[in-house]
C-alpha cells in the first residue's frame, strides 16, 4: 500500500511546502521593500523625506537623540540597507535583527504615548514590522534567499 496525501501532486511535488516556501519568501520581500523607502526618505529625502540633515535635526529636536544626524543616519541605513539586504535574503538575521532593534526603539520610545493607532502616530505601524522582523530573524532568509544561495547562515 503506498502512502500518498492530498498535499503531493502527481509530479511527487509537495503543494503545501512549496508555498511555504514561496509565502514566506513573500513575507520577506515585502517587508523589505515596505522598508526601504522609509529609509530613502531619512537619507536622501526622496518620498517627501526631510533626508539626513532634517532628519537629524528633528531626531535631536523632539527625539533627544544626539548627535542627530547620527542617529538619523544609522535609523536611514537600517531601514534602506537592512531593508534592501532582507528583500534578497542577504545577511538576513543580522539585517531583521537591526530591524527589530529599530522597530523596538520606535515603537516603545517614540510612539507609546501616542496610543496604539499609526493614524494617531501610534505604536501600531513600527510594532507590526518589528515583530514580522523578529519572526525574519528567528527563521532567516529561507530557501529563495541569497543567504541560502551562498550557505550562510545569516
Amino acid at each position: 500500500m503506498t502512502n500518498t496525501t492530498i498535499n503531493t501532486t502527481p509530479a511527487g511535488s509537495d503543494v503545501l511546502a512549496d508555498a511555504d516556501t514561496l509565502s514566506w519568501t513573500l513575507i520577506r520581500v515585502a517587508a523589505g521593500l515596505t522598508l526601504v523607502p522609509h529609509g530613502a526618505q531619512k537619507l536622501f529625502g526622496w518620498f517627501g523625506g526631510y533626508g539626513l540633515n532634517g532628519t537629524g535635526q528633528f531626531f535631536e529636536e523632539a527625539l533627544g537623540l544626539a548627535p542627530g544626524i547620527l542617529f538619523a543616519g544609522a535609523a536611514g541605513l537600517t531601514e534602506f540597507a537592512g531593508g534592501l539586504f532582507l528583500a534578497l535574503g542577504l545577511l538576513t538575521r543580522l539585517s531583521a535583527a537591526a530591524v527589530v532593534t529599530l522597530m523596538a526603539y520606535a515603537a516603545f520610545a517614540v510612539h507609546l504615548g501616542n496610543g496604539f493607532f499609526w493614524t494617531d502616530g501610534g505604536f501600531e505601524y513600527p510594532l507590526l514590522w518589528g515583530v514580522v522582523a523578529l519572526a525574519i530573524a528567528i527563521r532567516g532568509g529561507g530557501k529563495l534567499s541569497v543567504d541560502h544561495k551562498i550557505g550562510w547562515k545569516f
